[in-house]
Parts: C-alpha cells; structure tokens; sequence
C-alpha cells in the first residue's frame, strides 16, 4: 500500500517524533511505501528515516522552491512546480492518507483531501493520527459540522482519528 503522510518539516518535541518513528517503522516493516512531501527535515525526516530503515520505499513528492530541502535517497522523487501540482501527485499516488501533527501546510493538505472525498473524488482511507491529542479540537470542530449539517456524509465514511501509529494502521489495513 502506498500511503501518503502529510506532518510537518519543523523539529519538534520528543511526543511527536516518537509517535512518528514508531508510525514509520510499521509502514516500513509491513512492507508499505511512503509517500509524503519529499522533506529531509523535521517530522518529514524521522519519518522517512523510520520506513527506509525498516525496508519501506521511499517516494517524496517536492516542490521546485523546496528541492533544496528534498531527500537524496528517496527511491523516488517527483518535483511539481507549485503546491497545487504537488497535492495533486500527493493525492494520484496514494492508497490511503495519514495527517500526523503539523502546521498550516499539513492542515491546508488534510482540508483539501477531505474535500475531495466528501464529493466523491476519491474513496480512499485517511486518518488523522492525534498525538498527544494534538487533533481534538479539529475532530470537534468536524463533529459540530456533522450535527449542524455541513457534512453530506456521516463524519466516520470522511475521516477517522486515531491516538496512535498502531491504531492507525490498523484502520488502514482494514
């Protein structure tokens, strides 16, 4: 399965990036492939460290005024011309979709997948892993839109939330 992790760039606390290499390990060592934002720093690092260690495929995904920052040994890296393009490879590649912590750009990715799949154009699994809670008030702010009538959809056929990596995959591979 290939699946796309979208998280941050930046260094962050210890809480999050072990939640990420253990996350990684488990797509690496179940024989899945990564493909994320072709990051060689922060959180977009540990997690491609912990899948290429454990045997998983590498596919980045990087934008020209990022290349700089793009990791050398990827099995394979594409390079769009702007964010529009880049989310689009995201989104063609990918089986299934997992939103780890991350800033405005991670969260700009994970309302745009959504979208898509709550107009049906696309069926595929995605995930929010909420480390340390860090998606509470997101899943919140989701449930509220569900009551109010926002959604189309039941907010468990758009997204599921899970506390950790384990749990995570586990909604994947059902």
């Amino acid at each position: 399965m290939n699946i796309c992790v979208f998280c941050s760039a930046a260094e962050l606390d210890a809480v999050y990036t072990e939640s990420a290499r253990e996350f990684a390990e488990l797509i690496g060592s179940r024989g899945h492939s990564l493909v994320w934002g072709g990051s060689d720093s922060g959180l977009m690092k540990v997690v491609a460290d912990g899948v290429q260690r454990t045997g998983g495929r590498l596919v980045g995904i990087s934008v020209d005024f990022l290349q700089g920052l793009a990791r050398e040994n990827a099995d394979e890296m594409v390079v769009t011309a702007n964010l529009a393009e880049r989310k689009a490879q995201l989104l063609e590649r990918a089986d299934a979709f997992v939103v780890m912590v991350g800033g405005t750009g991670t969260l700009d990715e994970a309302t745009d997948i959504l979208e898509l799949k709550k107009h049906g154009l696309h069926a595929k699994p995605v995930v929010l892993l909420n480390t340390a809670g860090y998606y509470d008030g997101l899943r919140q702010q989701l449930a509220r839109m569900e009551a109010e009538g926002f959604l189309p959809l039941p907010l468990a056929e758009l997204v599921a939330f899970a506390d950790d990596g384990v749990r995570a995959l586990q909604l994947l591979e059902a």
